[in-house]
């Protein structure tokens, strides 16, 4: 099953959104824009980052490819489902750019019925919160 965030637009240089994108050390920049009752507990380093989602439990994301200013790929570690996910970027002009993102998972019809449409809503709404960091 794959899922696929509204495409949004960074008025930032690709450069710039994409070297602080793909260091995961700079999540802290978003960490208080993320909803606290969903998302909480969240460690990171540079490949990766490990936090807590209502109901589903903790979940660890590690970088496992990045393709300068175009791609960074990641996967779930520890997490109750599967998950691979990544970041595109294109170009517009110099200081602005397209993200989006998508997900790709393994789920049998039960799971998915039950997890869609918060996946869905929460790939959308971190899309908005990348779309709206200052990028430096």
């Amino acid at each position: 099953t794959q899922f696929e965030s509204q495409v949004k637009t960074i008025n930032s240089n690709i450069g710039k959104v994409y070297n602080t994108l793909s260091d995961l050390n700079n999540l802290e920049k978003v960490q208080d824009k993320l909803p606290a009752d969903k998302i909480s507990d969240f460690t990171f380093d540079t490949d990766s980052c490990s936090f807590s989602v209502n109901p589903i439990g903790n979940v660890t994301v590690k970088v496992i490819e990045r393709e300068p200013e175009k791609t960074i790929k990641f996967t779930t570690e520890k997490s109750p489902i599967p998950l691979y996910f990544w970041i595109q970027l294109v170009p517009v002009t110099e200081n602005e750019c397209k993200l989006k993102l998508t997900v790709k998972a393994e789920l049998n019809p039960f799971i998915k019925s039950m997890i869609s449409k918060p996946l869905q809503q929460g790939l959308d709404k971190i899309a908005e919160v990348l779309a709206n960091v200052v990028y430096e």
